[in-house]
């Protein structure tokens, strides 16, 4: 039986964290959650959850989190993901996401804080030369947001050989969907994510979707990718944690997706069957530095992990992100 440790969510208050955050209290572990509500919304964190509103880089705040709520291990997901963002403003990524970091593991460590899972992305692989791609391929990002990523990913590793603390880099494709019981999901305005934008443009919240690229070496012409539900996700941070904690001299890095592959058109065709009507597409050239396929090799994390995902099917991920889609319009009103 895994001692359920007080785990602190950086960033519980976003899309993901958001889901960890849930995962992680319906196991029965103590939860606290420090977020600066720039891109997170306190609605989504239940009312029992222990919240801190700040940032991670206050040295004070953390510390007094730390003591205040006995914290045993972090899940970090406080940070930004926006790639064309990045390349435009390369400065905030490497402050939020890798400078950011650096604070918040430096005071874990003289908290004696011994287990860290990191949110981290399959961008660290750049456009990798085969697909799927596995966790010992070359790691050559082509944006800041999957550099500032991986730095913090050798940052960990060089860390955890130095003091005694454990870490999971958990590196994820496209997730999309929502919590299936509506409790929470992608809320940020202006999202990029194409099941969120396709079911925006469902619900008329927007005119069209664009499609990037028409003329990819892939079975229509347009990029595929490994599409992971949140939730599933969310349940492998959890495992990871069970992992750390039974295995303290071992740390872990693992890849979080299906090993399955869905086009553009593909997911705009899922959309179209669940709502039963036709989104408008407009055909775009492609944008720079998109590979044809990035798909993961997942037979790491499942010979690691006791991971079972329940929602590995297009129009349930689908389905699950248009009703949380309809109940934002809810919220709003509200």
């Amino acid at each position: 039986m895994t001692t359920k440790l007080p785990v602190l969510v950086t960033g519980g208050a976003g899309y993901i964290g958001s889901h960890a955050v849930l995962a992680l209290t319906d196991a029965g572990w103590p939860v606290t959650v420090v977020d600066n509500l720039t891109t997170g919304f306190r609605f989504c964190i239940p009312d029992n959850v222990p919240f801190y509103e700040g940032d991670i880089e206050d040295s004070t705040l953390l510390a007094r989190i730390f003591a205040e709520q006995r914290i045993g291990a972090i899940m970090h997901f406080a940070g930004s993901i926006i790639v064309p963002e990045s390349v435009e403003n390369p400065l905030k990524y490497y402050h939020n996401n890798t400078s950011k970091s650096r604070a918040l593991v430096e005071a874990a460590v003289k908290a004696g804080v011994a287990h860290f899972i990191f949110s981290s992305t399959a961008a660290t692989y750049g456009v990798p030369e085969t697909s799927p791609v596995k966790e010992d391929s070359a790691k050559l990002p082509i944006n800041p947001y999957g550099m500032s990523k991986l730095m913090t990913e050798i940052m960990l590793a060089d860390v955890s050989n130095a003091h005694p603390i454990n870490y999971c880099a958990l590196r994820y494709f496209n997730v999309a969907g929502a919590d299936p019981q509506g409790r929470t999901g992608q809320s940020t305005a202006g999202a990029t994510h194409l099941i969120k934008v396709a079911v925006e443009a469902a619900l008329g919240q927007r005119t069209h979707v664009s499609v990037f690229g028409t003329d990819y070496d892939t079975p229509d012409g347009t990029g595929v990718r490994d599409y992971i539900h949140v939730s599933d996700l969310a349940n492998a941070h959890v495992l990871a944690l069970e992992a750390l904690i039974a295995t303290p001299e071992r740390s872990l890095t693992m890849n979080c997706g299906y090993g399955t592959g869905f086009s553009v058109l593909d997911v705009l065709d899922a959309v179209d069957r669940v709502t039963n009507q036709a989104i408008e597409r407009r055909m775009q050239e492609r944008r720079p530095g998109d590979p044809a396929a990035l798909i993961a090799d997942n037979q790491r994390i499942l010979a690691t992990l006791p991971w079972a995902p329940k929602y590995a099917d297009l129009p349930t991920i689908v389905d699950h992100a248009l009703a949380w889609e309809r109940r934002l319009v809810e919220l709003r009103k509200g």
